[in-house]
């Protein structure tokens, strides 16, 4: 298990608990219509708690398992946002795919960056990663300025690439090469 991290301002980022349902639901209900343009239109159980807990039970197998690594930031037992690598493709690929999400009261801090900066650096040292991929809608400007920040470079445009808000949107593809180790064989 990947340890807790403090990130600034009384801030810890750590892998997220079944526990944290209450917490992580409370967030999203706070942020709804800040992350409306961004997320796939949700079931009405994810706003719930049953909801929430089931969600966060299948992430924790899926760390458990090594596929995903998802992580809070918290402040004050308070959930802030989120980053995740999903997706965690070992063996030559050595890869995975980057979510993030900052809560609207927390936007224009550095809270996120710090956060994929940490989840980057935990993905080289301690999960043995290659390289991180990302995706942000063409008008996400601040998630775009986060990535680059993060030394992930644009490396493409993929035309309806997924189905957020409702709609098929296009999106900027991004990565980070993290190293150039060859691939473990452990």
């Amino acid at each position: 298990m990947v340890a807790a991290v403090p990130l600034a301002d009384g801030v810890l980022l750590r892998p997220l608990t079944v526990d944290d349902a209450a917490a992580l639901l409370d967030a999203y209900l706070r942020s709804r219509e800040h992350l409306l343009p961004y997320e796939p239109v949700r079931p009405a159980s994810f706003w719930t708690l049953a909801g929430q807990r089931a969600r966060l039970e299948t992430m924790v197998q899926q760390m458990a398992q090594g596929r995903q690594l998802a992580c809070v930031m918290l402040r004050d037992g308070g959930v802030l946002g989120c980053v995740t690598l999903n997706e965690i493709v070992l063996g030559p690929f050595r890869s995975a795919s980057l979510g993030y999400w900052v809560a609207p009261t927390e936007t224009g801090r550095g809270l996120a960056t710090r956060a994929v900066a940490a989840l980057c650096r935990v993905a080289d040292q301690e999960v043995g990663l290659h390289r991180i991929q990302a995706s942000t809608n063409l008008g996400n400007v601040a998630s775009q300025r986060v990535l680059t920040k993060s030394g992930f470079e644009r490396f493409g445009t993929a035309r309806d690439y997924l189905h957020i808000n409702g709609r098929w949107q296009d999106a900027h593809l991004y990565q980070r090469i993290l190293n150039d180790r060859p691939p473990s064989t452990g």
